[in-house]
């Protein structure tokens, strides 16, 4: 991945990259979390997916494939995932639980100011 359009290790705008990947390798905290955060260069304000430790993959989707050309490019799929695409056949990352066993993993989403903006002041 690094030195393709798909290499956002490194913040920086999206642009008129079609995406329809899945994401693995991820980087974690010290807490076993991943983040993907999103921002607008003109807006002050971030939202950020995390995942914990039980999810190896995020899909992020641009929309550019959608066959509803007004539905294109409206938002943002990001998606976690516990396996990749294609583990039904393959089996790899498959969570397979017998009768009576459970299985849970945590994420969640959270708005804010941007990181970079959060101590400015509001504009007039």
């Amino acid at each position: 991945m690094e030195g393709t359009p798909y290499d956002f290790r490194e913040p920086r705008p999206i642009g008129t990259t079609e995406i329809d990947y899945t994401f693995t390798r991820l980087r974690r905290d010290d807490g076993g979390r991943f983040t993907l955060t999103l921002t607008h260069p003109q807006q002050d304000r971030a939202v950020s997916l995390w995942v914990d430790g039980s999810y190896d993959y995020v899909e992020v989707f641009t929309g550019d494939a959608l066959p509803d050309p007004s539905r294109r490019r409206r938002g943002l799929g990001v998606e976690p995932m516990t396996a990749p695409p294609n583990a039904l056949a393959s089996g790899t990352g498959l969570v397979v639980l017998d009768p009576g066993e459970t299985w849970s993993g945590r994420w969640g989403i959270t708005a804010s100011a941007r990181p970079d903006t959060a101590d400015r002041p509001p504009a007039s």
